[in-house]
């Protein structure tokens, strides 16, 4: 599968939002990351679905949601009409993540599953009939700029393995401390779906600096 970058925008300027996203846009995201937090299942806030809808003005370029919220089921609707494509809840977040996966596919977006850094894989084997992606955490969730945890790679390898032999059309994407320098390593361990944050909208040229994370991961 064609690997895919998608620039995380908690990272990103907001006081000048709509020119970091164009500069990351003309470096040729795939698509933008919406980190969504509530203060509860992480210990951080960021923002809701009216910024997807912002984004959705501002860019054609697809996007995709990270729930790290305690009740998905009740936000996973309004982040779909603000026009989010693609949904991760996180699966520690709920009692039923069938349905929660279930409740994303039939509001008509693609749907994707999150695992914290201490989450085994095993945990997605029971949606994988219903899922597009499956997120894992390389830092653990609630704040930009962390670093990478190394035993990720191996996760990535052994998720790899799983889904090559149950199913193999679904994404690893990778969350966290992803940076020029891993990028392609990660994408050799089996990864084809990058989240970055701070690697792309701290860098001084943003579109220089997507084109460069797309050729590293290649």
């Amino acid at each position: 599968m064609k690997p895919l970058l998608t620039p995380s925008i908690l990272a990103a300027n907001f006081s000048n939002l709509e020119a970091d996203i164009k500069a990351a846009e003309r470096g040729g995201a795939d698509y933008f990351h919406l980190d969504i937090m509530d203060g509860h299942f992480v210990p951080n806030i960021s923002f809701g679905p009216w910024v997807a809808r912002q984004m959705k003005a501002i860019t054609d370029v697809p996007l995709d949601a990270h729930l790290m919220i305690t009740n998905p089921r009740e936000y996973i609707p309004r982040f779909i009409d603000a026009g989010v494509e693609l949904i991760y809840p996180h699966v520690e977040a709920s009692f039923d993540v069938y349905r929660t996966v279930q409740m994303v596919r039939d509001h008509g977006a693609r749907a994707g599953i999150t695992l914290n850094p201490a989450t085994p894989i095993s945990s997605v084997e029971g949606v994988l009939n219903l899922i597009d992606s499956v997120l894992l955490m390389s830092v653990c969730p609630g704040f930009g700029g962390q670093k990478f945890i190394p035993s990720t790679i191996q996760k990535i390898t052994d998720l790899r393995t799983l889904l090559d032999n149950q199913k193999p059309e679904v994404r690893i994407a990778v969350d966290g401390g992803v940076t020029l320098e891993n990028i392609g390593n990660l994408r050799k361990a089996g990864a084809d779906f990058f989240i970055a944050g701070s690697a792309v909208f701290k860098a001084p040229d943003i579109e220089k600096r997507v084109r460069d994370l797309k050729k590293a991961m290649q």
